[in-house]
């Protein structure tokens, strides 16, 4: 199926949930623009947008923690991604499993 994100809604980045394909569990979001969808596509390795450092960065680049893209779905306005993944280490960068460790009670 031919996909036509929408990457003009905000400015070129789309918001990107990844989720564990196994355990159901959200691990994180990050935003693509363009070259990073492509570049996910092509290599299967889960690549983003850094807003912080205005570069594609490859999640496990340099950790060696990727995320490798196994399902791959897209919202129906066409302007967010959802990807399973088989991660390869935690994703967090504080060493957690998910992002979202910080349960607010």
């Amino acid at each position: 199926m031919k996909i036509k994100i929408d990457f003009q809604k905000m400015n070129g980045l789309i918001p990107t949930i990844i989720q564990d394909w196994k355990t159901k569990k959200i691990l994180m979001l990050g935003f693509m623009n363009k070259e990073a969808w492509e570049k996910t596509i092509k290599t299967k390795k889960v690549t983003f947008w850094s807003r912080t450092r205005n570069k594609l960065w490859t999640k496990g680049e340099t950790s060696g923690n990727f995320l490798i893209a196994k399902k791959v779905y897209i919202d129906c306005d066409n302007d967010t991604i959802l990807i399973k993944v088989e991660p390869k280490g935690p994703t967090c960068h504080t060493g957690n499993e998910t992002c979202f460790f910080k349960e607010i009670k």
